[in-house]
């Protein structure tokens, strides 16, 4: 029951995330991710065999908190939504990247397809 309880917790918790992640990025107009000389930072998905996830967070802070361990050698950076929905989101699809928002410093988190992610800020956007 514990472990069952715990997991419902998980999903949860990083649905609330993925909601934030949309409502703050509407409202502040940029999207940060983690980059260091070499690139952003990826992931396997924790879903999907053989696919990559692109992580990214809705706060400098949230993104700081998951520059540690494997990833210490990378800076948060931010990046315009504008450019993130009419850019990165494109070639994401392009290239058959997942995102991840708002993921916790354990690698856990929603993980959506570009224009649905697209769609979701679009729509909160034109509210």
């Amino acid at each position: 029951m514990g472990r069952i309880k715990t997991m419902l917790d998980l999903i949860i918790n990083s649905k609330r995330r993925y909601e934030n992640f949309i409502k703050r990025v509407s409202e502040n107009k940029v999207v940060w991710g983690l980059e260091n000389e070499d690139g952003w930072c990826v992931c396997e998905s924790n879903e999907y065999e053989d696919t990559v996830v692109m992580l990214f967070w809705s706060d400098e802070a949230y993104a700081r908190q998951c520059a540690v361990d494997g990833w210490s050698h990378y800076k948060p950076s931010s990046i315009p939504l504008e450019i993130f929905m009419n850019t990165w989101l494109n070639g994401m699809n392009e290239d058959g990247l997942l995102v991840g928002a708002n993921w916790n410093a354990k690698l856990i988190g929603v993980e959506v397809e570009p224009f649905d992610l697209l769609e979701e800020i679009i729509g909160i956007l034109e509210k």
